[in-house]
């Protein structure tokens, strides 16, 4: 018999999943309309404005399906049972927010239409990098399914990317722990992927340990950049395994000369400072701050996703914006299809903290609507604090993969 508690729970997710039926409801869901009115087009003007579009890929693009087209893709059981409410509402926002209907013939086909559509509304030129994703593993490298939140396999993102070139460019994913990982990553790099991706505390990946040496050091003989998703991470569950996240622990790889992109600069969570002889839990963002400042030769990035969404601090964006210093290394990336989520960002909130102009929101408001994507690069472009902003330079992200691919 369900518990009392179970059943509320399961309640309350019933009236959210109710609210998305009707966008107009709390702003919760994704209308998914299509073009660009004409009204907005001095704002994307803006936003393009001293962008080379040949030069802008989109560093953080998840790539997701079902399977039901024979990709290969799963998503883990429990997002489809109603005894999970919380995540079956994980999965129906991030369907929405991808526009994906409930009814599809084709979920995979689906998601990659949306995709399409979204990015042919940008200049030609401009590319997005599609993330496979690897199963989590156990300490001996097999793949554990209880904790896979979904699987993307290589294959399935290098042949969308093959279709679709003028769009797309893919980012392998592979557990080191694998018995033939060495070979999967040689099977990565000649199949031109452009960087590698992982989520250590959802896949359960311990930086630090020595047996990911060999791996880091064929990364670093190709030069193939490691995108890792630092701090705390609520999207993907998985394994569980929050300390993994410890930004600190990536100087494992950067000692080894990997090229390190640190996904969303940690700007969400606590983590140990492992610095400190009595290690206190502090926010991540000051542990990827420290890193930022110590000298990696160049090796040490950050990308720029989802750090003005509404569950990030203030003073994230604050620190952003103003580091100068910094904005050679940072890169931006949407996180699609989160930009999607209307509520992930909120418009009023970052013009009462200051980052944005109460002129540019309703207009931005708009665009979400219509182009998520645009939404999310507008957004970046218009952003300010005490009159500073994130450069051209941050969204010419190009030169730091295109030598991976060559190479």
């Amino acid at each position: 018999m369900l518990s009392r508690r179970h059943l509320l729970c399961c309640g309350a997710a019933a009236g959210l999943f109710t609210s998305l039926a009707s966008p107009a409801r709390a702003g919760l869901a994704n209308p998914c309309r299509s073009g660009i009115p004409d009204a907005l087009r001095p704002l994307l003007a803006r936003a393009f404005e001293g962008l080379d579009p040949q030069q802008l890929w989109d560093v953080h693009t998840h790539l997701l399906g079902t399977g039901d087209s024979g990709s290969g893709c799963t998503v883990n059981a429990t997002l489809s049972q109603w005894w999970h409410p919380v995540e079956m509402l994980r999965k129906r926002f991030i369907l929405n927010a991808a526009c994906v209907p409930a009814d599809a013939p084709s979920v995979d086909r689906a998601y990659v239409q949306r995709l399409r559509a979204l990015a042919d509304e940008f200049p030609d030129g401009a590319r997005w990098m599609l993330f496979a994703f690897d199963h989590a593993c156990d300490d001996a490298g097999l793949p554990h399914a209880a904790h896979t939140t979904f699987h993307v396999p290589d294959a399935y993102a290098a042949r969308i990317a093959a279709e679709h070139a003028q769009r797309f460019a893919w980012v392998a994913s592979i557990h080191p722990y694998r018995p033939d990982a060495l070979q999967r990553l040689d099977a990565a790099i000649s199949g031109g992927a452009v960087a590698l991706k992982w989520l250590p505390s959802s896949m359960n990946i311990a930086l630090h340990d020595p047996r990911l040496r060999p791996f880091y050091d064929r990364l670093a003989a190709t030069r193939l950049p490691v995108i890792v998703h630092c701090g705390e991470e609520r999207a993907v569950p998985g394994a569980g395994r929050d300390e993994l996240g410890n930004p600190l622990l990536v100087r494992a790889a950067l000692e080894r000369g990997v090229r390190v992109v640190i996904a969303h600069c940690a700007s969400l969570g606590h983590a140990l400072d492992l610095d400190q002889k009595r290690p206190r839990e502090v926010p991540a963002f000051s542990l990827f701050a420290r890193l930022m400042d110590e000298d990696w030769g160049g090796r040490l990035l950050g990308d720029i996703s989802v750090v003005l969404q509404t569950n990030r601090e203030p003073e994230v964006g604050r620190t952003l914006l103003t580091r100068e210093d910094w904005h050679l290394r940072l890169l931006h990336g949407s996180d699609y299809p989160l930009p999607g989520i209307p509520a992930a960002v909120r418009l009023p909130k970052l013009v009462d903290i200051g980052l944005l102009d109460a002129v540019d929101a309703p207009a931005l408001a708009q665009l979400r609507e219509h182009n998520p994507l645009l939404f999310d690069l507008a957004l970046k472009r218009l952003a300010r604090c005490r009159g500073a902003a994130f450069p051209a330079a941050v969204f010419a992200t190009r030169p730091h993969f295109e030598r991976a691919a060559a190479s």
